[in-house]
Order: structure tokens, then C-alpha cells, then sequence
């Protein structure tokens, strides 16, 4: 109860700037991803060049990953770009080589779904796939072909009783069931009191 009350009395200072809007009993991650549909109507994986910090591609595009970079600074006033640049400076050695980077690189190094996990699991937010998800759980999949693919899951389920998400798979945000052809392989849930 202690912990509680300290969290709830400090989560203001904890989350500076925030822009959250949430509806009550919505969790904050899930409504600002939400507010992405609609908006960003297209997927585009392209290289861009981007500011530091507080970077992104034009909102109405973009990839699965920056459905989850938009909801963090919406929700709570989280740069993720700020935040992967310098654990990854911190801890280059620990992260994927996939692309052959020599260094870190701003403008993508966040973008990338096998970057947001190692740094997630930096972050302890880490959980086990098998426990009963909740609103604001971060899922990574890989889809065939083994690509990379990153949902938020919002709590609700479909007719069917598929967890519903929000993502983009290909065709802009979208609050859908989680793909099912896809192999589920991590599950993260990642709050600023979490660190």
C-alpha cells in the first residue's frame, strides 16, 4: 500500500509533459496508441534522417514500432529514441547485429523491434508470455519469414475471443485480434515508475 501511495504521489514528476488523455478505467498507453487510427494510414519502413531528440518519420506513416514510440511520448512523455540511443551507447556490445552497425544510430536503432526488446529487458519490464495479458502489454512476434513485428495489447477481445491490439502490420494503425500466424516471443510491460 506503502508503494502505492508513492507511486500515485509521484507519478507526476515521473512523467513530465505528459499528454495523456485517457478515458477512466483505459490504460494510458493503450488510448494514445488508439488515437494513432486514422491517422497513420501507411506503412512505410524507410530510412529517415530525424531529429535528436523527440524525432519521427511524418505521422502518417510509419512501421509497428512507431505505433509504440507515439503512445510512449503521448502517454507519458517518453522518448524512446532518447532513451534506446543511450542504452544502446551504454551497452552497444548487448544488442542485435543484425544490420552490421558499428555504432549506434538515432535516427533508427529505436525503429527496430529486436532493439526495443533487449532494451526493454534492460528496463526489467520483461514478463513471462504465459501469464494472463493486461492493457498496456508490449507483445513481440516474429512473422513469417522471421520479421520482427511489436503490438500493444489493449485489454479488449474480439467476437472470437483473440486478444484485440493495436499495430501497424501494413496498413496504418489499426486496433485489431493479434495475428495468429505470427509466433509470439516475448511480452513486455514498461511504465515509468518501472525504470
Amino acid at each position: 500500500m506503502l508503494r502505492r501511495r508513492f507511486l500515485l504521489s509521484a507519478l507526476p514528476a515521473l512523467i513530465p509533459g505528459s499528454t495523456a488523455r485517457a478515458q477512466p478505467g483505459v490504460h494510458p498507453l493503450v488510448s494514445a496508441a488508439r488515437r494513432q487510427v486514422g491517422v497513420t494510414v501507411r506503412y512505410d519502413p524507410a530510412y529517415v534522417r530525424l531529429v535528436y531528440p523527440g524525432g519521427d518519420v511524418p505521422g502518417d506513416r510509419g512501421v509497428c514500432t512507431d505505433v509504440v514510440i507515439r503512445a510512449y511520448r503521448a502517454a507519458f512523455g517518453l522518448d524512446l529514441q532518447k532513451l534506446v540511443h543511450e542504452d544502446m551507447t551504454r551497452h552497444f556490445a548487448a544488442y542485435p547485429k543484425t544490420w552490421g552497425l558499428r555504432g549506434p544510430d538515432r535516427n533508427i536503432d529505436h525503429r527496430r523491434v529486436p532493439n526495443l526488446e533487449t532494451f526493454l529487458t534492460h528496463r526489467r519490464a520483461a514478463l513471462p508470455l504465459s501469464a494472463p495479458w493486461e492493457a498496456g502489454d508490449l507483445i513481440t512476434q516474429r512473422l513469417p519469414g522471421n520479421l520482427p513485428h511489436i503490438v500493444i495489447v489493449t485489454g479488449g477481445k474480439s467476437a472470437l475471443g483473440q486478444p484485440l491490439v493495436v499495430h501497424n502490420i501494413g496498413t496504418g494503425a489499426q486496433v485489431e485480434p493479434i495475428p495468429a500466424f505470427a509466433r509470439n516471443v516475448g511480452r513486455f510491460h514498461f511504465m515509468p515508475y518501472r525504470g
